[in-house]
């Protein structure tokens, strides 16, 4: 199923978390190198847990161990990121394309609630940032959990989602995108209101592809910056 850590569970769920959380929003660097004593005292949490976590972390790709250098966060290159937005492309438009016979009325009508709490936090943010928490709070793994379909949830899921949560929360600070992103859900939600699968599947697909053009031309102005 989606990963969606716990706030409370054992110590290595915690631990894992913090540092999920951290990698996804930056705070930890991409490539930067994870001090395991460092990392100890900064989130105040024991060794044993904090390994254990990493190698959580390592499950979902946020981490990569390099023999005889240790771990470092995960640099999410062109091609990395390429791969991954083609296949999510493919999955999500399926997802949709599924939800929208297979959803309830009233699972769809709250994902037009969710959208409203989104529109109320973008205008808080003054219209720069679109970042959508994890898990239920998360409009695209409410549709890939209303697609009912376990093998797709699971390729959604797991090492793909906290990738797609560290994309997505790079284009959310992308003001340009944050209204258009917004409006793509709305358009989205109609479809599945009208139990138009087709329809569903294309918006989404163009709703990705426009994520990943946004993702593209963000590269592309850092490359010509360094």
């Amino acid at each position: 199923m989606l990963i969606q850590v716990p706030e409370q569970g054992t110590l290595a769920d915690v631990a894992t978390r913090r540092l999920a959380h951290s990698i996804v929003t930056g705070e930890l660097a991409q490539g930067q190198k994870l001090n395991e004593a460092e990392l100890a005292e900064r989130y105040g949490m024991g060794r044993g847990p904090l390994r254990e976590a990493l190698r959580h972390l390592e499950g979902m790709r946020l981490v990569k161990r390099i023999p005889n250098a240790g771990a470092r966060v995960a640099v999410l290159d062109r091609k990395t990121l390429s791969d991954l937005y083609g296949v999510r492309e493919a999955l999500e438009g399926m997802a949709c394309r599924l939800a929208a016979t297979r959803m309830t009325d009233e699972e769809i009508a709250n994902l037009g609630k969710l959208l409203d709490q989104h529109e109320q936090q973008i205008k808080k943010e003054g219209g720069k940032v679109y970042s959508q928490s994890e898990g239920d709070l998360d409009f695209h793994y409410q549709i890939a959990r209303g697609s009912r379909n376990r093998m797709l949830m699971d390729l959604l899921g797991n090492e793909q989602y906290q990738l797609l949560r560290m994309c997505r929360y790079r284009t959310s600070r992308k003001a340009a995108r944050t209204k258009p992103a917004l409006q793509q859900h709305r358009q989205i939600v109609a479809a599945l209101e009208q139990r138009d699968g087709e329809l569903a599947e294309l918006l989404m697909r163009r709703h990705i592809q426009g994520a990943w053009k946004s993702i593209s031309e963000m590269i592309d102005k850092e490359e010509e910056a360094a």
